[in-house]
This record gives C-alpha cells, structure tokens and sequence, in this order.
C-alpha cells in the first residue's frame, strides 16, 4: 500500500481545495428548496466552481472504470439512493431529503465534502437519521491521531450506528485524497479497533459513512453509477476531508456555512 504524505506545502494546497468545496455547498444551500430540479442545481454548482472559484468540478467525466464517464459536476442522492445520485429534471419535492456531495480542484489538489440537505420539512425519521449519520462521522474524526490505526475510526463509527439501530454500508468507504481523486488508504466505516494501517502526520483522506435506517444491503441502478438502498429504506451521508496533524487532525473542508459541531466535539484542529 503506497500512501501519499503531504508536506506543508501540500497541506496548504488541500486546504485551500477542502474550503472551496465546502463554500460550493455554502452557496447551493438556499437554492435547495421545494421545486428545484437537482440539475439547476448541477449547473449553479459548476459556474460557482469554474467561475468564481476558478476551479475544476472532479466528478464531471470522472472514469475510473475506463467506460460510462460521471456525466455532471456533483452527486445528488434522494432519500433512498445512498451514493452517487446523478442530478436530473425532477423537482425536488417537501419532505425528500437529498445528500450533495462535492469534489473541487484547486491547483491540482483535490476537496471532497458532502451535507445532508431537508426540502422543506421532513420526517422525524429522516431528521434522526441524518443527525445521528453527522454525528456517527465525527465520532470516526476524533479518532484521527498519528499512531492510531483505521480500525478505530470503522469502529467508533459502526459501533455508534448500530447502537442507534442503523447499518453501515460496506462497499463504499473513505479513500485518501490530494493530487489524486481516490488514493490509497480506503477508509472503512466498520471493523475492529487496533487493526489496519496505522495513521501518520501528513496524511490525507476522507471519512464519509453511508447510514441506512434498514438493512445495510445495496444495489446498483441501471444508469452505472446511482447506488440505492435495497430494502427501500432512507439513507443519510455526510463527508469531511482530514489531516493527520503532528498532534491529532485537522478539518479541511470547512467553511462559515459548515453545521455546527457536536456536544461531544471540541476541536477541528490540530
């Protein structure tokens, strides 16, 4: 496993990027309203990208696969859908809620970050779920440390979930991130502690758990890349890009608009 170690250099340049792609979700938040279509949306999100920011979209054409490019500038996934929705025509509508996930790139570095978003009101269910998915990812960061290991960031986030009656996705994770998309490590959202790579200053990835209020189960849609929930059932996401700090870690894709922190957080930094 050969995984990328940011000087300090490269750490100014993934902040730089990790800020950006979070103003991206900043400036969409008040557009996200009943009627919108999350197409209007896509294209709000790539001329703040390549205009105001002068920046690049990474999803757009993004082909890892070497077939079926991503066709749009960001991912939107509704309700049940639990990654990779591709924004379309249909207007959203009250009580949908809607996962938005962005990935900039600035001087060649990379900032991914996602938020659930509520059109209009939503269900008790749906407001649990993504509050207890926002805290269930902030239970992985705080376990971010030179010298701990992966295992425990999968831990504490599974471990948080399922007391809560929630599953975890499995076959999509956290990845590391810079000059490249997706870079080694992969970043489990379940395991046992004490186990996997071991974290080093310098290190660069995200922690981004999938949460399903059913069954952990999936499938994927005909289109090649929207991945849904099997049994149907709501799924939450959320998404932060992190920095291992000589001390702890450090938040990279924050921004004024960015949630407030849990109870149980005291710290983005360091």
């Amino acid at each position: 496993m050969t995984i990328s170690i940011k000087d300090a250099q490269g750490a100014q340049g993934m902040r730089i990027a990790g800020k950006l792609a979070s103003e991206v979700l900043d400036y969409l938040t008040p557009h996200v309203v009943p009627g919108v279509t999350t197409n209007q949306l896509d294209k709000l999100a790539y001329d703040y990208i390549t205009q105001v920011q002068q920046a690049i979209p990474a999803p757009l054409n993004y082909n890892p696969s070497g077939d079926n490019p991503y066709p749009k500038s960001i991912c939107t996934s509704i309700n049940h859908q639990v990654c990779h929705g591709i924004p379309n025509d249909k207007p959203l509508k009250k009580g949908d809620t809607v996962n938005i996930d962005i990935t900039v790139i600035k001087d060649g570095w990379h900032g991914d970050t996602s938020r659930m978003f509520s059109v209009g009101d939503v269900s008790i269910a749906a407001k649990r779920l993504s509050k207890l998915t926002y805290e269930a990812m902030w239970h992985g960061i705080v376990k971010v440390k030179p010298g701990a290991r992966l295992g425990d960031i999968g831990f504490a986030i599974q471990r948080f979930a399922e007391g809560h009656g929630f599953s975890v996705v499995r076959e999509f994770c956290g990845h590391g991130i810079g000059q490249v998309f997706h870079e080694e490590p992969q970043v489990l959202h379940y395991g046992k502690a004490g186990t996997g790579e071991t974290l080093q200053e310098g290190m660069t990835f995200t922690i981004e758990p999938m949460i399903n209020a059913g069954k952990k189960d999936i499938k994927e849609l005909g289109d090649g890349w929207t991945i849904v929930t099997r049994d149907h059932s709501l799924s939450a996401q959320w998404e932060h890009t992190i920095l291992v700090t000589p001390t702890g870690y450090e938040v990279l894709t924050l921004s004024e608009g960015s949630p407030a922190l849990p109870d149980f957080v005291t710290t983005t930094c360091c």
